[in-house]
């Protein structure tokens, strides 16, 4: 069997409903209380609510010339980058650009442009449609802007596997390094949500949580009465490398991309499979790829989106492949469902609760659902633990499946 290069995380960028920057977002994943609120972008709408990133201001920390313009999700996914590949000491101004590399998640794009510029069009207005429109809309123009921004002249790629996205960007980063593509991998997700016509579109197809009139009790993840997800926004960024070479270079390592799994539910093109037999699949392929047990695993960021059809699935497989209970949060309580970007940021926050050894709490969990029942879920305030290695799950509409292990420095 080839035994393929260990691939460490050097760097960490995040902009997230919970803060901006690493520091800020783990406060804010130990203080356990949900950033849903009402949104006057979302007035009028059937749902007025979702978890924004606070005080962003893209001008301010990309300067106005840049800031122009991105869409915001890009401003995040730019800002995330720049926070990554300075907390991992690199420059790009000295690096091999040539050798490095950038994939970026993102489930949709410009869900905000395509709001603005189609009520141009529909109005025939069509001089006011900006000269820009067609760029902002391409899945792989952020992926290009990180690549221009940072001097990054490898391969530069975006995929989408719909909400399961960052996870997977972070899986193919790591097989770029272990199959010598790229020295230095940055890799993520990001995507906002907070949009009209995604309100609309999401809260049409009733997978919108409707508690408007108390919105930070809206996201609940494995809880007997949710009701559906809140929608989010924000950007994650992780830098990677050969974890030799980040030896060499006596950089900080905050951890290790140790396993990835991908997998399709080839069930229904928004609908989980209920038996969870895909998200299993990707499971269980990380865990091989890893080369550990499920008893390894000694905590779980779940995907748990606080759908009732989702929640039940998940949970179901989560069960039968540790039947150990290891302590489980569902982050998204916290910061609703950042759809693109979900995988990345909950990969971050599971690294650095294996680098602090805390669970954060899953909040808004008062009754648990009984398929829910064997899990070990952290709630109320966050618990210490002694774990060596972790998963992340990500799941996406299309039955698209990531899962990535994890492991401490």
């Amino acid at each position: 069997m080839t035994a393929f290069p260990a691939v460490a995380v050097t760097g960490l960028g995040l902009v997230s409903p919970l803060g901006i920057g690493v520091e800020a977002t783990w406060d804010g994943l130990l203080a356990g209380v949900s950033t849903a609120a009402t949104d006057s972008l979302l007035e009028g709408l059937p749902v007025d609510f979702c978890c924004a990133v606070p005080g962003f201001d893209g001008d301010e920390l990309l300067g106005r010339a840049l800031s122009w313009r991105l869409e915001p999700y890009a401003k995040m996914a730019l800002v995330a980058a720049r926070q990554a590949v300075a907390d991992a000491s690199l420059d790009p101004e000295s690096w091999d650009g040539a050798r490095v590399a950038v994939i970026l998640g993102v489930g949709g794009t410009s869900t905000q442009h395509w709001d603005r510029q189609s009520k141009h069009f529909a109005a025939e207005n069509h001089s006011r449609v900006s000269p820009l429109f067609i760029s902002r809309c391409l899945t792989g123009i952020t992926a290009g802007e990180i690549s221009t921004d940072l001097r990054a002249l490898g391969p530069s790629l975006s995929v989408s596997t719909a909400c399961a996205s960052g996870a997977t960007a972070i899986g193919l980063g790591r097989d770029l390094l272990r199959a010598g593509s790229c020295d230095v991998a940055i890799v993520g997700g990001a995507e906002s949500g907070r949009a009209r016509i995604a309100s609309i579109g999401f809260s049409r197809m009733s997978a919108l949580s409707t508690r408007g009139t108390a919105p930070a009790e809206a996201s609940r993840p494995f809880d007997a009465n949710r009701d559906g997800f809140v929608l989010g926004e924000g950007a994650g960024i992780l830098v990677l490398e050969r974890a030799d070479d980040a030896r060499a270079r006596s950089a900080r390592v905050r951890g290790h991309v140790a396993g990835y799994g991908a997998s399709a539910d080839a069930h229904h093109y928004t609908t989980p499979d209920p038996e969870g037999r895909g998200t299993e699949l990707a499971t269980r392929t990380a865990l091989a790829d890893a080369g550990l047990a499920a008893s390894d695993i000694g905590h779980i960021n779940a995907h748990g989106t606080a759908t009732p059809l989702g929640d039940v699935a998940e949970a179901g497989m989560l069960n039968r492949v540790f039947p150990h209970s290891p302590p489980v949060t569902a982050t998204k309580s916290l910061t609703g469902h950042t759809l693109g970007a979900a995988g990345a940021l909950e990969a971050a926050f599971t690294l650095l609760a294996l680098e602090n050894q805390q669970v954060p709490p899953t909040a808004n969990l008062d009754r648990v659902d009984d398929a829910a029942a064997g899990l070990d879920l952290v709630t109320g305030k966050p618990r210490d633990m002694f774990a060596a290695a972790a998963l992340s799950t990500s799941f996406g509409f299309g039955g698209q499946n990531a899962a990535l292990v994890l492991t401490s420095a």
